[in-house]
C-alpha cells in the first residue's frame, strides 16, 4: 500500500501530488518540485506558514490532478514529528477528497537534514508512518461507512534513495499495523470484548506468528494461588485469564518480559465510578493491547532479545460476588494486600503477572504498561505517559524510544520514605495510599515491591492511551500507545 517511487510528474498520472513546504528554505532535492513550489509561493494566501493548505488543479506540465501543498512553517521550528504530522495531515485531507492515489514528494533535500539534524532514513521513516497511520478508519460499528482508507500512498523520491531505502517502507508497515491492531482493540466496544473475548481475539493473531502462546484460565489461576488477580476478576460473570505470548530467537542476549494491564472494562467494583469516568472505560485494556500487539510485530521485526508478553485479563464489576473494600487478598507471591480501594484493581492483577513472570522466565528486565492512574493525567496531560524506573539506564533508554516515535514520556520519582503510604495495619500492603496526594508514585512503589531486584520499569499511560478528539494521524478512540516505543526500545536501544 505505500512505497517509495520515482517517477517522471510529466508523464505518470496521480490523483493527487502532496507537497510539503518550508517558510523559509527549500527542502526539496528535485527540480520540478521546486518549480512547482514557486507557482504556489506566487499567491497570497500561500506563504508555507504551519497549518497552511493550499491545492490547486490541472497545473500544467505534470499529470497530477491536483497538487495539494502542506505548510510546514520555518526551518527552525520543523522537527521529524513535524513531516510525521503533516503526512498524516495530507492523508486525511485525501480522505475527505474521496481520493484513492497519491503521491508524496519527500523533502530530504540538504537544508532539511541539516536544518533538523535528521538523516534521509528518519524523514522518510517519520513520513511513511504517519502517512498509513493517518490512513486507519475505525468504522467497523457504522451502517453508513462514509469515509474510504486511501488504496495506494507513494513517496516521491529520487532513484538512489528508492533503492538505498528499498526495504524500509515494508518495515513502516510491519510496526504501524501493530500500532493500528492495538487501536482497534481499545476503541472495541466492551460488549464485544470481555475477557474470554478478548484472550481470544490475541490468541488468534497470535497464532498467525510463529510466538509460543500459554494461556491460563481461571482453573488454573484458581490452583497456582494468584490471589490478588482472582480478586479483581470475582465480581464478573466473565471468566480471567493469563495469557503468555513467548519470542524466543536464537542464541538471545537477554530476557525481556512486557506486561500489560488488561481490564475490558473497570467499573470501579464496589466503589463504583461517577458518571464521567465510566464511559471509556473500555479502555482500561491498553496496556495489554500495546504488549500484545508489540510481540505480534516483533515476531516479524525479529529482535536479537527473547521476549515474553504477560498479559492477564479480568473484568472489573460490581456484584455480590465482588471483592469489597476492607477483603485481605494472598498475592501469587505470598504478601497479603488489604483492598482499600476496588478502583484501584489494575495495580492488583499486574503484581501478580510481574511475580509470575519472575519466577517462570527469569528476566533481566521487566517493563509493565498500564492505563493506571488519573493523577498521572493530573500530572502530565493527557498526551505524556509517566514513567517510573529501577535503574537510570533503562529508564533513559525508554525516555529516547518515546523521543524517537513521538511516544512521549516524562520520569518520575520513587522516593523511598513514599513506601509508607501503603501501610496497612491488617495485612503486609494496602492497594491505595493513607495519602490523597502523590497517587502515581504510590501506585508506582506498589508495584516496585513485588519486582524483587529485577530491572524493572513501570509505564502510565492514562492519558495517552485514548483521546476524544482526532490528531493528524489518530482518529478519536484508542492511539496504540506503546507498540512503536516498545519496538523500537527492543530493535535499538536493549
Amino acid at each position: 500500500m505505500i512505497q517509495l517511487k520515482t517517477i517522471d510528474l510529466k508523464t505518470t498520472p496521480v490523483e493527487a501530488l502532496i507537497i510539503p513546504v518550508c517558510e523559509d528554505k527549500e527542502i526539496h532535492n528535485l527540480r520540478k518540485i521546486s518549480t512547482l513550489i514557486k507557482k504556489v509561493k506566487d499567491l497570497n494566501e500561500f506563504t508555507g506558514k504551519k497549518d497552511d493548505l493550499v491545492t490547486l488543479y490541472n497545473l500544467p506540465g505534470i499529470k497530477a490532478e491536483r497538487v495539494i501543498y502542506c505548510g510546514l512553517g520555518k526551518i527552525d521550528a520543523i522537527n521529524i514529528e513535524t513531516l510525521r504530522s503533516v503526512a498524516g495531515k495530507a492523508i486525511k485531507e485525501s480522505i475527505k477528497k474521496k481520493l484513492s492515489n497519491i503521491l508524496i514528494a519527500a523533502p530530504v533535500g540538504q537544508n532539511i537534514t541539516r536544518g533538523i539534524k535528521a538523516d534521509t532514513h528518519s524523514i522518510l521513516n517519520a513520513l511513511l508512518e504517519g502517512a498509513y497511520l493517518g490512513n486507519h478508519i475505525f468504522d467497523k460499528y457504522k451502517k453508513e461507512k462514509k469515509l474510504k482508507p486511501v488504496k495506494e500512498i507513494n513517496l516521491l523520491v529520487k532513484p538512489d534513495i528508492a533503492n538505498q531505502f528499498k526495504k524500509l517502507p515494508a518495515k513502516v508497515e510491519t510496526l504501524c499495523q501493530g500500532t493500528i491492531l492495538a487501536r482497534e482493540w481499545i476503541s472495541t466496544p466492551p460488549n464485544d470484548k470481555r475477557p474470554e473475548q478478548f484472550t481470544e481475539s490475541i490468541v488468534a493473531h497470535a497464532e498467525k506468528t510463529n510466538l509460543k502462546i500459554d494461556i491460563l484460565d481461571e482453573i488454573q489461576l484458581k490452583q497456582k494461588k494468584f490471589g490478588a488477580l482472582l480478586a479483581v476478576a470475582e465480581g464478573s460473570t466473565s471468566k480471567p485469564s493469563l495469557i503468555c505470548l513467548e519470542y524466543s530467537p536464537k542464541n538471545p542476549q537477554k530476557t525481556i518480559v512486557l506486561v500489560g494491564k488488561g481490564v475490558t472494562f473497570d467499573s470501579g467494583g464496589i466503589n463504583l465510578k461517577p458518571v464521567g469516568s465510566l464511559e471509556d472505560m473500555k479502555m482500561d485494556m491498553s496496556g495489554a493491547a500495546a504488549v500484545a500487539a508489540t510481540m505480534i510485530t516483533i515476531a516479524k521485526l525479529k529482535p536479537k532479545v527473547k521476549v515474553v508478553g504477560v498479559i492477564p485479563v479480568v473484568e472489573n464489576m460490581p456484584s455480590g460476588r465482588a471483592a469489597r473494600p476492607g477483603d485481605i487478598v494472598k498475592s501469587y507471591s505470598g504478601t497479603t494486600i488489604e483492598i482499600g480501594n476496588t478502583d484501584a484493581e489494575g495495580r492488583l492483577i499486574l503484581i501478580d503477572a510481574i511475580s509470575y513472570s519472575i519466577e517462570k522466565y527469569k528476566p533481566q528486565t521487566i517493563i509493565d504498561i498500564a492505563t493506571l492512574t488519573g493523577a498521572c493525567v493530573v500530572a502530565l496531560g493527557e498526551q505524556i505517559a509517566g514513567v517510573f524506573a529501577s535503574d537510570d539506564d533503562l529508564a533513559e533508554k525508554i525516555l529516547q524510544s518515546g523521543q524517537d516515535t513521538n511516544e512521549r514520556c516524562w520520569r518520575l520519582p520513587l522516593p523511598d520514605d513514599y513506601q509508607k503510604l501503603l501501610k496497612s495495619d491488617f495485612a503486609d500492603l494496602q492497594n491505595i495510599s493513607s495519602s490523597r496526594w502523590g497517587g502515581a508514585i504510590t501506585a508506582a512503589m506498589f508495584l516496585k515491591e513485588f519486582t524483587e531486584k529485577v530491572e524493572w520499569a513501570h509505564i502510565d499511560i492514562a492519558g495517552p492511551a485514548y483521546i476524544k478528539k482526532a490528531t493528524e494521524y489518530c482518529g478519536p478512540g484508542g492511539t496504540g500507545f506503546g507498540v512503536r516505543l516498545f519496538c523500537t526500545l527492543l530493535e535499538k536501544y536493549i
